[in-house]
């Protein structure tokens, strides 16, 4: 990527996290599985760094059966206990245990509405919301409808997913551009 291209500033010196940023942050997504992932990649994330999280994407593939939320809905306590001891993932237990009922209540969304992304999208009405941030540091960590969201998810048994949670991953599906104004990814997504 040109150097010369203004990137948002939370990512500028790190190579994993410009390529995150130039190629994924902010890109609507609409397929069931990456808003899967993305959620599963967030819940980890909480009280941790991004840049953690990414470092760690692939082993979190491997482990999580490439995010494969049918099978991860149906995980025994024995795999449960090969993840505690996977030292390529975040060994959080409740986390871990909250992968498991995220991918039941995904799954009974998608039985309820036909699809995540329908369900998550509506909160939108389908089209990302274009903020106007001069600096990445003046983006909410969350917002009313994080909140809303983050309720209703609650309510259908979601585990992990409080405001902030999902405002990171409506930044990361696109729900919400967060670029800078001046970033050259603005107007691209």
């Amino acid at each position: 990527m040109n150097k010369k291209l203004h990137r948002c500033g939370w990512c500028v010196g790190d190579p994993l996290y410009e390529a995150y940023h130039d190629n994924e942050w902010g890109v609507p997504v609409y397929d069931d599985d990456m808003l899967f992932e993305f959620l599963i990649l967030e819940t980890f994330q909480a009280g941790l760094s991004w840049i953690t999280i990414l470092r760690k994407r692939e082993n979190f593939r491997q482990a999580f059966d490439y995010f494969n939320y049918k099978k991860i809905a149906k995980y025994s306590d024995s795999k449960i206990e090969e993840l505690l001891h996977n030292a390529g993932i975040i060994r959080n237990k409740l986390k871990i245990k909250a992968t498991i009922t995220n991918a039941q209540a995904f799954i009974n969304i998608q039985e309820e509405i036909g699809s995540f992304s329908d369900y998550i999208w509506s909160f939108v009405d389908g089209k990302p919301i274009k903020n106007k941030l001069h600096s990445y540091k003046d983006a909410p960590a969350n917002t009313r409808l994080s909140d809303t969201i983050s309720t209703d998810l609650k309510k259908r048994g979601f585990k992990f997913v409080g405001s902030t949670v999902i405002y990171a991953h409506m930044q990361a599906t696109g729900m919400v551009n967060d670029h800078e104004v001046n970033c050259f990814r603005y107007n691209q997504v």
